[in-house]
């Protein structure tokens, strides 16, 4: 029995087909950033709106060198239909390849399908893979909830500053705000790295300007 995923493990590879032609994962990363992301199946309601919200702003991705691949369970002439309906719905059409997992092939990869939930379609998963092609974030939604990918967006900026500099990120951060300096940091290497130093309520909690 193949053992799930953690934070950490190399991403699976695979090829496949996708509405864009064949793709073959750790390929098409190239040493860059990438989302993965899984739909439970083409012409439905919550699914619609997600492929519709994430090509509104793969914009927002692109800035952050972040490719998207989106996942359905569905063959590839049924998901190029479908996208007619999300571009007429929703005002935008996916421009992002979408991953033809007719056979559920990569969703077992992943193991984006959870029997108790629906033994047939995925569930919303969504994974963050780094340049190093390591799963740095999972995450996974029922079928009922569509995701914020405004939070992915954000989650993928304190990942990236955090891949850079030995800082964490608190509650609710956004770009742009103050950030912690990682406990493994003793002060002395601290004061190296953050000559300007760092406001304190505790010891634990070095507050700094982001880097």
């Amino acid at each position: 029995m193949r053992q799930p995923l953690r934070l950490g493990d190399e991403a699976p590879d695979f090829t496949a087909e996708t509405t864009e032609g064949p793709l073959r994962l750790h390929e098409w990363l190239d040493g860059g950033w990438g989302l993965l992301f899984s739909h439970p199946r083409a012409f439905t309601p919550v699914c619609t709106t997600e492929l519709g919200a994430v090509a509104r702003i793969r914009g927002e991705f692109d800035r952050r060198g972040a490719k998207v691949l989106g996942l359905s369970v569905d063959p590839v002439d049924d998901v190029l239909r479908w996208s007619r309906d999300i571009d007429e719905t929703q005002g935008s059409a996916p421009n992002f390849p979408i991953v033809a997992d007719a056979d559920g092939s990569v969703a077992a990869l992943y193991g984006m399908i959870h029997p108790n939930a629906d033994d047939t379609a995925t569930v919303r998963s969504v994974f963050v893979i780094g340049p190093d092609k390591k799963v740095k974030l999972m995450l996974t939604y029922p079928m009922s909830t569509g995701r914020n990918f405004t939070e992915i967006l954000r989650a993928i900026d304190s990942l990236q500053l955090t891949a850079k500099y030995k800082v964490s990120t608190p509650a609710d951060w956004h770009q742009g705000e103050d950030v912690f300096i990682i406990p493994a940091v003793g002060d002395e290497e601290a004061r190296q790295r953050f000559p300007a130093g760092w406001t304190a309520a505790k010891p634990y909690l070095r507050v700094v300007s982001q880097p």
